[in-house]
């Protein structure tokens, strides 16, 4: 009996790249343009084996426990904070993003802010269209020789480091892990002996506990008089009325902001934000990733990684798995189990393979402190009737056959 076709819903208007590798690897593809309130994806993930989702959509545990056929989640952005990923974990269900795939769109952008705020070219655009000719180069500076301090020295960042000492700017990071530099970028100890040294300050974190107003009225007044604060990463690194006072006050000179602490769900949706109006501040709907290129990128890097693991069950670039990668061969079949991590699992699994008369090619296991995560590949076809003896265990979480 020839198997149905895995089925896909896209949300929140991925790019159709992703939606065309889906089909093209014979799976059903729902592809919405935007996010789904909670009770309606509930209702809509019946029967979807693989969910594609960008920063709007939230998985809670809730969501993910309604939805019991669900495989796979992908990301089709760089963060992964939407989605509870402990209960993704325990529910069987590996999540998978695109770490890099945007990282030369926010690092241009961010260099392109810098010039902007030392030029206060957002401020001469808005004077040249209200009919006001205002030639004047008081308090506009080059930005080459000038300091500029990254926070969150990673994919983004690093990629920041290099472009803004291509154009002669002297380049500190502060990260709280430890990373190697990029030509003569200079690690700092400490964010306050960052935020004391430079001129513009970037900011390229997560979200977590520790970076939640990160920056608050006690940062922004360490930073020098007439410095700029700039925040592509997440809305709630920066105290937003703190910020305001500091723009307010003409302690910081300036100030570009990408991401908020509450976006608007739709682009019809009124945007609010006590930083409008603001003179010499730069506001952007959160496009930082948003260029063809970027979304091109990340819809073909999650595709091809959703469609690998449906086709093999690799786990490598999974954010919440144990990383399993191996060849399937022709002619092989594959059965694949996710399982709480306890002693004993693959005596009893072993057990029911070889009582099924099933030979073993070959097995492969890695586990973490939760679940483990194991491909069997056996010489003959999987039976319906094994894999409920599997799924049966107290241990299993989620099994299923592939057949290459």
């Amino acid at each position: 009996m020839m198997k149905p076709a895995p089925k896909v819903l896209l949300l929140e208007n991925i790019h159709v790249i992703a939606r065309d590798l889906f089909i093209r690897a014979g799976c059903q593809v729902e592809h919405l343009k935007s996010a789904l309130p909670p009770e309606e994806l509930k209702a809509k993930l019946k029967g979807i084996d693989i969910l594609g989702i960008r920063s709007k959509s939230t998985l809670t545990a809730d969501i993910l426990k309604s939805a019991p056929d669900l495989q796979a989640v992908g990301c089709f952005c760089v963060g992964t904070n939407q989605v509870d990923l402990p209960a993704a974990q325990t529910l069987g269900i590996p999540v998978f993003n695109a770490p890099f795939s945007n990282t030369r769109s926010v690092a241009e952008m961010m260099l392109a802010e810098i010039i902007m705020l030392s030029r206060k070219i957002g401020m001469r655009n808005t004077e040249l269209h209200q009919g006001t000719w205002n030639k004047s180069s008081d308090r506009c500076f080059e930005v080459r020789g000038k300091t500029l301090g990254i926070i969150g020295y990673g994919n983004i960042g690093t990629q920041v480091s290099a472009m803004a000492e291509a154009v002669g700017m002297r380049v500190l990071f502060y990260d709280i892990v430890s990373k190697l530099s990029l030509g003569n970028a200079k690690p700092m100890a400490s964010l306050p002996e960052l935020l004391a040294e430079s001129d513009f300050v970037v900011c390229h974190v997560p979200e977590t506990s520790l970076t939640d107003r990160m920056i608050g009225a006690e940062e922004l007044r360490s930073m020098p008089k007439g410095s700029y604060l700039i925040n592509a990463s997440r809305g709630n690194v920066i105290d937003i009325p703190a910020l305001v006072e500091a723009l307010k006050s003409g302690h910081l000179g300036g100030a570009a902001i990408d991401v908020y602490p509450e976006e608007p769900e739709t682009n019809t949706t009124q945007f609010k934000s006590p930083l409008m109006g603001l003179p010499n501040v730069v506001l952007t709907p959160h496009i930082g990733g948003a260029t063809e290129e970027a979304q091109g990128n990340i819809g073909r890097e999650v595709a091809s990684t959703l469609v690998r693991f449906l086709k093999t069950g690799a786990t490598p670039l999974s954010v919440n798995f144990p990383p399993i990668d191996t060849t399937l061969a022709n002619g092989v079949h594959r059965l694949i189990n996710v399982h709480r991590n306890v002693p004993g699992v693959l005596g009893e699994i072993n057990k029911l393979i070889s009582d099924s008369g099933a030979n073993i090619h070959a097995q492969s296991l890695a586990t973490d402190a939760s679940i483990g995560y194991v491909q069997i590949d056996l010489d003959s076809p999987i039976s319906d009737g094994l894999i409920k003896g599997i799924q049966a265990l107290k241990t299993s979480i989620k099994t299923r056959a592939i057949t290459n």
